[in-house]
């Protein structure tokens, strides 16, 4: 069975490219630099549930993504979840933050909901984050 992106994810976010492990989403949310990752193998559910041969690599892409959050978006803090209550495939929130944004110092999810959102500053992070991962990322 090939790898297929939950509907949910797919309608919220902006797909980036892949990496080595991870499929490369940004969210739609001009609030916050908020990408997920979301490891291309059929049926995962929970971290536990990686194969032991892909946890490096897992960590290494989470830190490469928070590195570009903080070093090239501005984020002050890096937040990193894997909840997965609403949507059963396994994918991981790195969240880009600041002491002014939105939800500080909550939980994004305490927000709301984004509303309109500016997708001129959602294009712009889009720009700036596959030009940091330059030719790592690879095509959808």
């Amino acid at each position: 069975m090939a790898f297929e992106l939950h509907p949910q994810l797919d309608a919220d976010c902006e797909y980036l490219g892949n990496l080595g492990l991870n499929a490369v989403l940004l969210m739609r949310d001009h609030r916050f630099p908020w990408l997920i990752l979301v490891p291309r193998i059929e049926r995962l559910r929970d971290f536990h549930d990686l194969p032991d041969d892909r946890v490096a690599t897992a960590f290494a892409e989470i830190s490469s993504v928070s590195s570009i959050l903080s070093n090239d978006l501005g984020a002050t803090k890096i937040n990193v979840a894997a909840l997965g209550n609403m949507v059963p495939q396994l994918h991981v929130h790195v969240i880009g933050r600041t002491e002014d944004d939105a939800a500080w110092p909550g939980p994004v999810w305490n927000a709301g909901p984004v509303g309109e959102c500016d997708t001129a500053v959602v294009t712009e992070w889009q720009e700036v984050i596959r030009a940091a991962l330059g030719s790592a990322l690879e095509p959808r």
